[in-house]
């Protein structure tokens, strides 16, 4: 199957389209439905109708984008209609969703007369909270959109001008600086003068390009002021500097920008630009110069295309999710040009920072640094969201167009951060506790990237103090090839490189108090951390066994799943152990403990001695936890639906809602973690490791560097308050 056919296919099946509406409040009962229509609709109604303000609170105009076009410039493809730009229209829904949970109408509106269509967004404009205009040509484009700005009170954002522009100028500032060539002082030629060319030239002017020492070109030679075919637009950027055609345009030019068409750029042409050319071939698919060609021409060439299977990809999607965000939650009146310069200045700083594991897993395992050949963010860094929607609402406050001001900038990029990702809302608290204290954590595993890229996050985040075991030459040589900043961290030589000898030194500084916790595994086993650390560290008291707990982020709460490393048939004894050290772990987090202790019975249903080894355990637990709400044996739906708990448990003190869960064996706490994991969507975080007298955690081989420092931080969260 060729790939127009598979693209064919994902666009038709399992159903048409890629976007679907889908309820937010339970429609279930007919309760449901009398609040969610009639009557209980009017209530609402009757209070926007005397305070118009209140549609933010009680519909979803906050955060609802109208994504519309006319299909006049729809991608490379030219005036195809609107109804054939329906599919791109649903893709870039499909971008608002998944990279900053915004919603979308798409909206195709068949007509190319400008005051027809003008007409039709103010009509209906009410129903959004701002107004995303896509692939409509140039020059209409501008005059849409600056009209519609004006008459609107809310946000009118022509992406194709200015988040190409915002996104491209980013790429730039980065280029110039790995060159060391200033902004002011470089000569940039920009051929393609229509919506995406002269909104870029407009940008970088803002940032501090010089007017003057920009060159446009059409397709009708460079645009000077001895050209009579100008139209407004053309005519305000017309150059007294050079006339004739790209190949005059391109000498001695330190940068070009390419918004045209495929081959416009000749390597000839290439060889005549001042040295370190800088080269933006945005044209897409096929860029004004292809990615290998530039490269033979010109050896110290640094180019960016359009395109994902090249370095510097210039992708609009790094910008108008993050852009929208910070305008919604401001309700902001406008999008500024300081918040388009705000979003420019948030992508260019984040391409300058260590890359998350995430990104590099996305990408293949494939390592980024800031260089010749990454200069802005991939689009999957989950970083962008309160990167650059933070820096674009501080913004609006700044120019005066939010309507509703951020009391707690702070808050706000945490909870940006929690948007997508309900883990870092759980973990929230673990990381204020982490930042009030200062823990020192022991990481064994000095030579490991991970280990320490996670030790650098650890001290630019204010986490804890790394107390890194490894030769400090080697440690340091490390640090230094991957740009890592580690003077705060302590880097102590165990006098042996086995990696057995360097835990068992860790351990020993954790017992003797020279270290709060330790972490480790990144290059060992279970086995050979946890057997050093039992013996060395020793058990809490009263604990006969250690216990690994997963904590499951779902998307609206979290259940710790235990225990899911050590004991494979524990018995009933061991079963009560496990449920304690799950209830002290949640009360670390401040969570009262719900403990259910499942099996394949529910109270006694089906007498066997399985059933009954879980059944006492309950009463163990008990015993042990006198003000936690325990209860089992119970199958799992009673333990975390409640619909099930409420029809067919009332009198269980588990109501659905555990938020421990003892298993009765490895095997199904490993089975049912992993399939909630990989099948339902859960984050799983840990493992954590209980019942030993301080912190010593297990992290698995080949953790992501967030991995670890999640670990790290419910570690200094597990020491609990700093002392007075």
């Amino acid at each position: 199957m060729n790939f127009d056919d598979i693209a064919l296919e994902y666009h038709k099946f399992p159903r048409p389209g890629k976007i679907e509406v889908v309820p937010t409040k339970p429609t279930a009962t007919a309760r449901d439905l009398a609040l969610a229509y009639s009557p209980g609709v009017a209530v609402p109604c009757l209070r926007i109708a005397e305070r118009p303000d209140d549609i933010y609170n009680y519909t979803n105009k906050g955060n609802l984008i109208a994504v519309i076009s006319n299909g006049t410039a729809v991608l490379g493809l030219g005036n195809i209609g609107a109804a054939a730009g329906k599919p791109v229209m649903e893709g870039k829904g499909v971008l608002f969703k998944r990279f900053a949970d915004i919603d979308v109408f798409d909206i195709e509106v068949a007509t190319e007369n400008v005051e027809d269509f003008i007409h039709t967004v103010s009509l209906l404009a009410p129903t959004f909270g701002g107004i995303n205009l896509e692939d409509i040509k140039a020059p209409e484009c501008f005059e849409i959109e600056t009209r519609l700005a004006e008459m609107l009170d809310i946000p009118v954002f022509h992406d194709d001008q200015h988040g190409t522009a915002i996104i491209a100028a980013a790429a730039l500032l980065n280029a110039l600086s790995v060159i060391g060539k200033k902004l002011a002082d470089v000569r940039v030629v920009v051929v393609g003068a229509g919506a995406a060319g002269l909104a870029i030239a407009e940008h970088i002017c803002a940032l501090g390009a010089t007017r003057e020492n920009i060159v446009f070109v059409d397709s009708k030679g460079v645009v000077s002021e001895d050209r009579v075919d100008l139209n407004k637009y053309k005519r305000a950027w017309a150059t007294k500097r050079v006339s004739g055609s790209l190949a005059d345009a391109m000498k001695d030019a330190d940068v070009f920008i390419g918004v045209s068409g495929k081959d416009i750029l000749k390597p000839a042409m290439l060889k005549t630009m001042a040295p370190d050319p800088i080269v933006f071939a945005l044209a897409n698919p096929d860029p004004e110069i292809a990615y290998d060609v530039a490269v033979q021409a010109r050896a110290d060439v640094i180019i960016a295309t359009g395109r994902s299977d090249y370095p510097n990809q210039v992708n609009n999607v790094l910008g108008f999710p993050y852009i929208f965000r910070g305008a919604l939650d401001t309700r902001a009146k406008a999008i500024t040009r300081g918040m388009k310069l705000a979003a420019t200045m948030a992508i260019a700083k984040l391409a300058r920072e260590d890359v998350p594991d995430s990104v590099i897993r996305a990408y293949g395992g494939v390592r980024f640094q800031f260089g010749r050949e990454y200069l802005i963010p991939k689009p999957f860094d989950p970083r962008l969201l309160a990167a650059v929607a933070g820096a674009v609402a501080k913004a609006a406050a700044e120019d005066g167009v939010a309507r509703v001001k951020i009391e707690d900038p702070h808050k706000y990029i945490e909870d940006l951060g929690a948007r997508l990702d309900h883990s870092r809302e759980v973990l929230r608290m673990a990381y204020h506790a982490a930042e009030k204290r200062t823990t020192r954590i022991v990481l064994p595993d000095g030579a490991n990237d991970s280990i320490l890229r996670a030790a650098h996050v650890l001290i630019e985040d204010g986490l804890a103090v790394p107390v890194i075991l490894g030769a400090p030459d080697e440690v340091r040589r490390q640090a230094k090839k991957l740009a890592l900043r580690l003077e705060k961290a302590q880097i102590v030589d165990p006098k042996s490189r086995e990696k057995r000898v360097a835990i068992e030194f860790g351990c020993k500084m954790v017992a003797d108090g020279d270290a709060d916790a330790l972490v480790s595994g990144a290059e060992s086993l279970i086995d050979d951390v946890m057997t050093p650390a039992l013996r060395i560290v020793g058990r809490a008291p009263g604990m006969n066994l250690c216990a690994g707990f997963r904590m499951m982020v779902l998307k609206s709460r979290v259940i710790f799943f235990g225990d899911t490393l050590f004991s494979v048939a524990p018995d009933a004894e061991g079963l009560a152990e496990i449920a304690q050290l799950g209830g002290e772990l949640a009360l670390c987090f401040e969570l009262k403990p719900k403990i259910a202790f499942v099996s394949f019975s529910n109270f006694g249903s089906r007498g066997h001695p399985e059933s009954e080894r879980v059944s006492k355990a309950v009463k163990l637990a008990r015993e042990r936890l006198p003000n936690a709400d325990i209860d089992g044996e119970m199958q799992i739906d009673a333990a975390v639906n409640p619909e099930v708990a409420k029809e067919w448990f009332p009198q269980s003190k588990i109501q659905g809602d555990a938020n421990v869960v003892v298993f009765p064996d490895l095997a199904s706490a490993q089975a049912s973690y992993r399939l909630l994991r990989d099948l339902g969507g859960a984050r799983a975080v840990g493992p954590v490791v209980c019942g030993l007298k301080h912190p010593v955690n297990v992290i698995p081989r080949g953790a992501s560097v967030e991995e670890i420092v999640d670990i790290c931080v419910i570690a200094a969260q597990r020491l609990g308050p700093k002392p007075d």
